[in-house]
């Protein structure tokens, strides 16, 4: 879902493994990688699955409930660039592993919260890592398997976070609903311990992961064109975020079916984001700007369908894969786009990357708790993510570089 945001990171690389037996062993350090990955999606969507059960649990209405799942985008956002500079010389290995032990003592926070400031704090812990873990994750898949390989070999391990949305996600819902939404939390923990024994045991102790400096990238931050692109991500991506925040929400109080169907309904987004992300990767690499165009504006179409006919199941489910599909149609190209206007920088660019995307996870959730709590009703999230879409289009139109016009004859 990320690889094209750590592309250049990967290419970055320039030492790889040469220990024949290290080698042998690379298919197990990718599955130790991806094992994590999965634990980290499955904890940052399944909050929202969850969304009435620990509102309910904690004496909150839905709007507010929704500071717990920003609070999990802004430790995202504040994490993913400030531990990628802090922890810069530090070994990727080592990093690995101080990661995914952060990540569970938020999770096990997560589920013995009593009140929302402690479980909106243990939200923010269990978001901090997941930006210095893509990008160490980045680094440790390329040394792995040599030159040539990087792309794909962290596509694999980014496999991990496109599962989480089609199993992990609905199946700890699920779990949520049948044995209590604070075991969906113990149970996160509980997998990730077992990522980080995995990645203790096979991704490989060596010097050669230790790293380096990152502080001159910083400078890439002067151009523009970077918060120009952060800005049109934010804002655009936010309606993914508007409508799968509330999906439990809109399966039984708009739809009025059981809660069962959640599971089923958080799958097919899933689906729908999966089938996206293939589609979207082929566009970023063939098109500059096709694929964020065509990937906003058919969203807006999709948006526009459920807010109208949310109400009606037969809508309902096939706009919530439509959502999906079309936003990701989009987010390569943001990526793309990202990592190119400061390739000098991939480190740094793979970061901001994760931000701007857990921007517009705080924006969406946010905009949508608004609506709702002002009293228009639960499908005007949907009428939010709309809007915030339509001026991600805008400001993306607005900031676009013109094309050189070709030499007279």
């Amino acid at each position: 879902m990320l690889e094209k945001a750590y592309r250049g990171q990967c290419a970055a690389v320039k030492v790889h493994c040469t220990n024949e037996a290290e080698r042998r062993k690379r298919g197990l350090t990718l599955f130790a990688l991806a094992l994590g990955s999965f634990c980290i999606g499955t904890s940052e969507f399944a909050s929202m699955g969850i969304l009435q059960l620990f509102s309910a649990s904690l004496g909150i209405d839905i709007p507010t409930a929704t500071n717990a799942i920003t609070a999990y985008a802004f430790g995202v956002v504040i994490g993913a660039p400030l531990v990628t500079l802090a922890a810069a010389r530090l070994n990727r290995r080592t990093l690995l592993l101080c990661l995914m032990g952060l990540f569970i003592l938020g999770n096990v926070l997560s589920a013995v919260a009593t009140d929302l400031g402690t479980f909106a704090f243990a939200r923010f812990i269990s978001g901090m890592p997941q930006g210095a873990y893509f990008g160490a994750g980045a680094v440790v898949a390329s040394y792995i398997v040599g030159p040539g390989h990087a792309g794909k070999a962290f596509a694999l391990v980014m496999s991990g976070l496109t599962i989480a949305t089609i199993i992990g996600s609905p199946l700890a819902t699920f779990l949520g609903q049948s044995l209590g939404w604070r075991n969906t939390y113990f149970s996160v923990a509980a997998v990730a311990g077992l990522a980080l024994i995995a990645l203790w045991t096979w991704v490989p102790r060596t010097q050669a992961l230790q790293g380096g400096p990152v502080a001159q990238e910083l400078a890439s931050l002067r151009r523009p064109a970077v918060w120009a692109m952060m800005l049109v991500a934010a804002l655009g991506v936010a309606s993914i975020f508007a409508v799968y925040t509330f999906i439990g929400p809109f399966v039984t109080d708009v739809a009025t079916l059981d809660q069962t169907w959640i599971p089923a309904a958080l799958a097919l987004f899933g689906l729908g984001m999966t089938a996206g992300n293939l589609i979207g990767g082929r566009l970023a690499d063939s098109y500059p700007a096709r694929g964020l165009v065509v990937g906003y504006g058919s969203a807006l179409i999709v948006l526009s369908v459920l807010a109208a006919g949310g109400g009606n199941v037969r809508i309902l489910m096939p706009a919530l894969f439509g959502v999906g599909l079309t936003m990701m149609v989009a987010i390569p190209t943001i990526q793309v786009r990202l990592t190119r206007v400061a390739p000098e920088a991939p480190t740094l660019m793979g970061a901001i990357n994760l931000a701007a995307l857990n921007v517009a996870n705080a924006i969406g959730a946010w905009a949508g708790s608004l609506t709702i709590a002002a009293g228009y009703g639960l499908l005007s999230a949907v009428w939010a993510g709309f809007g915030l879409t339509l001026l991600g289009l805008l400001v993306f139109a607005l900031t676009l570089p013109k094309a050189p016009q070709p030499a007279p004859a």
